[in-house]
C-alpha cells in the first residue's frame, strides 16, 4: 500500500502496513485527502468487531496535533497489538463480538509531515469547531482569530470546518452517535507531569449531561486499576477554548434521544520526557514527545491498559451504567469532587 507521495512521513507507513497485515478482518476506508504542498495524504479510518447499529462502539484518534507524534502512536500500537492478537486469541474473537471498534490514528497527515501544531492550512484543527467559549478563555491559548502565522488559530469566522475536522465529525455521525452507546479517546501529549484525562466542557465551566456516566466510569478504573497515575477531570479545570471539536459533537449527540456519548481525552504529560533528557527543550519534536527509545516503549506500555479498558468498558456497559437514584448519587458525587459546587 506504500504511495511515494507520502514516502517521507514513517507513521503513515506503518499505519498502511498495519492495514495490510490485518486484512479481511479490518474494514477500512479513506474519510478524506489533504494536500501539503507536492505531497498527498490520505486520512484512514480503520474498524474492526461486530458491525451492528445494536453493539456499543469505541473510536481511537490520534493525530490532530502534527507536533504531537506520540498521540499517533500510541493508537497505532494498540491497532497494532489487536491485529496481532487476531491471529490467535479467541478470547478477543468473542469480545469483538460483543463491541465496535474505530481507529482515526492520524487525523492530521499534513501537520505531521510538515511538523507542526496546526495543519497545512495553518490552522488548530482543537480550535476549528463552531463553538464559542461561554466564559473568558486565555488570550491568544484559547483560541484567535489574529493570523494563521500565529499559534492556535480557529480559522476564518463563518468559515467551514478543515476538511480534517469534516472527516472527524463524519466517522463520528456514522459510526459512534448511531449507537446506544459509545466512548471516543482522542490521545494528546501536553505539558505538565501528569497524564490527564479530559472530558468535556472545554467552552464552559457547566458540567455535561452525562457527568454521572463519566463519575461511574473513573470509579469502575479507580476500582480494578487501584496503582493508574491518571488524572481524571473536566477539561474546563485546567483551560478554556474556543472551537473544541468534542465539545461541539458532544452537543450534537446530546440533542439525540436515549444516546450516550462519553468523548475523552488523553494529555500525556511531557515533562516528564523533558525532566530525564532537559536536552529535548533544544527540539520542537522534544517538547511532546519522548525522542529516547526506551521511554517511548515505556509510554506505549503504559497507556496500551487504558485503551483496553475502554474496550472492555464499553463491552459491559450495561453493567456499569448508573440508572434512577444511581445517577443522582454519582452527579452528586461527581459535584464535589470536580466542580466544588453547593449540593442541590
Amino acid at each position: 500500500m506504500r504511495d511515494v507521495a507520502h514516502s517521507e512521513l514513517n507513521e503513515l507507513i506503518e499505519l498502511e502496513n498495519i492495514i495490510r497485515d490485518g486484512g479481511s478482518h479490518l474494514s477500512t476506508h479513506v474519510a478524506g485527502e489533504v494536500t501539503a504542498g507536492s505531497q498527498r495524504f490520505p486520512i484512514h479510518v480503520i474498524a474492526l468487531g461486530n458491525p451492528s447499529p445494536e453493539v456499543p462502539v469505541v473510536g481511537f484518534f490520534g493525530g490532530f496535533h502534527g507536533l504531537e507524534r506520540i498521540g499517533a502512536e500510541v493508537v497505532m500500537a494498540y491497532l497494532r497489538s489487536l491485529v496481532s492478537r487476531l491471529e490467535w486469541d479467541s478470547v478477543l474473537h468473542r469480545q469483538l463480538e460483543s463491541v465496535r471498534l474505530v481507529f482515526m490514528p492520524i487525523v492530521n497527515p499534513g501537520g505531521m509531515w510538515r511538523g507542526t501544531r496546526a495543519n497545512p492550512n495553518g490552522v488548530d484543527l482543537m480550535r476549528n469547531a463552531p463553538l464559542a467559549a461561554m466564559e473568558k478563555v486565555p488570550f491568544l491559548f484559547g483560541g484567535q482569530r489574529i493570523s494563521a502565522r500565529l499559534p492556535w488559530y480557529r480559522g476564518l469566522e463563518g468559515a467551514p470546518m478543515e476538511p480534517e475536522n469534516i472527516a472527524v465529525c463524519a466517522v463520528v455521525e456514522q459510526e459512534l452517535l448511531g449507537r446506544k452507546f459509545s466512548i471516543a479517546l482522542d490521545c494528546h501529549s501536553g505539558f505538565g507531569i501528569n497524564d490527564r484525562l479530559w472530558f468535556p466542557y472545554a467552552h464552559t465551566t457547566q458540567p455535561i449531561r452525562h457527568l454521572p456516566e463519566m463519575h461511574a466510569l473513573m470509579e469502575i478504573y479507580d476500582q480494578t486499576h487501584p496503582n493508574h497515575r491518571y488524572v481524571f477531570e473536566p477539561q474546563s479545570r485546567q483551560y478554556l477554548a474556543h472551537g473544541d471539536i468534542w465539545d461541539y459533537l458532544y452537543q450534537r449527540a446530546s440533542t439525540l434521544p436515549e444516546r450516550t456519548f462519553l468523548p475523552l481525552t488523553l494529555e500525556m504529560g511531557s515533562w516528564m520526557w523533558v525532566k530525564k533528557n532537559p536536552r529535548q527543550l533544544f527540539s520542537r519534536h522534544g517538547i511532546f514527545n519522548p525522542l529516547i527509545e526506551h521511554r517511548q516503549q515505556r509510554v506505549l506500555r503504559r497507556h496500551l491498559s487504558w485503551l483496553d479498558f475502554l474496550s472492555r468498558a464499553a463491552c459491559g456497559y450495561p453493567r456499569w451504567i448508573p440508572t434512577e437514584s444511581a445517577r443522582e448519587q454519582h452527579r452528586q458525587a461527581a459535584l464535589q469532587r470536580w466542580y466544588r459546587t453547593e449540593i442541590r
